[in-house]
């Protein structure tokens, strides 16, 4: 049986970030804590298959008395005063309420990180995949700080496979070649990789010898994720799928099966 934490219900991005700022604003100016190159996962989309996946968001903090604390907020919901309206009012990660490591490269700047992790046995469901906002909160050692609920978004995506093989091999020249495959992708509710049904993938072909692909056609999944068509065998060379991916599944591509045309 899965396990479920028991998340309190938060109503407002400020609540969730265990950071107490006096006078926190929405957005900065003079005499505020300066927030900037802020990054989430290196700035790439957060892919996370069946197990846990830990990343980290780190940001660069100023002001004059120096950085006393920082702290990261990943939510998704309409606005900051209903957070995870459409999240059931449920929390990604107890882990939200760790403050930021903080080290300063001078009096006046430091560089804060934090990590969360991604437990799809714990606090992911398919339905979490999609975009996701990241809060920034900063505070100044003379206790001013500045709060950015909107800072940047990043995608939360299900991890994709896909296969390919051409049949047979080798083949002759002029006759059918039989290609298949399957498209599938991380199942956070199920724990295990289901097909990824009615979506478009390109088949490809590479001559041998070169280093380019060229699509020969575009073959929608079955409700299985299963691929198959069949084109005809005139020349040596390597077929592959390509699936360029969604809002909630990463791009991939097949790894090209040679066949060798006599």
């Amino acid at each position: 049986m899965r396990k479920r934490a028991a998340f309190a219900v938060l109503t407002a991005v400020t609540a969730l970030a265990g950071v107490v700022i006096p006078g926190a604003y929405a957005g900065e100016s003079e005499g505020d804590v300066q927030i900037s190159n802020v990054v989430l996962d290196g700035g790439k989309n957060v892919v996370v298959d069946v197990y846990d996946k830990t990343i980290t968001v780190e940001g660069t903090f100023t002001h004059p008395s120096g950085i006393q604390d920082a702290d990261f907020v990943l939510w998704r919901g309409p606005d900051g005063a209903n957070p995870y309206q459409t999240y059931d009012d449920r929390i990604i990660s107890n882990e939200y309420y760790v403050h930021a490591d903080c080290v300063a490269s001078s009096a006046t700047t430091s560089t804060c990180s934090q990590t969360f992790t991604l437990q799809p046995d714990w606090n992911l469901t398919n339905a979490d995949a999609g975009i996701w906002k990241v809060s920034v909160q900063g505070v100044a050692n003379d206790d001013s700080g500045t709060q950015l609920a909107d800072y940047t978004t990043t995608r939360l995506q299900r991890q994709a496979q896909l296969t390919v093989n051409a049949s047979p091999e080798p083949a002759a020249k002029g006759q059918p070649l039989k290609v298949t495959g399957k498209l599938t992708r991380a199942n956070w509710d199920t724990l295990d990789h289901r097909g990824y049904t009615n979506q478009p993938v390109r088949l490809q072909f590479r001559k041998a010898g070169t280093t380019t692909y060229t699509t020969v056609k575009t073959v929608n999944t079955s409700s299985t994720g299963d691929l198959t068509t069949t084109v005809t065998a005139s020349e040596d060379g390597y077929w592959r799928w390509n699936f360029a991916g969604t809002s909630t599944t990463p791009a991939v591509k097949a790894t090209g099966d040679f066949v060798d045309v006599q």
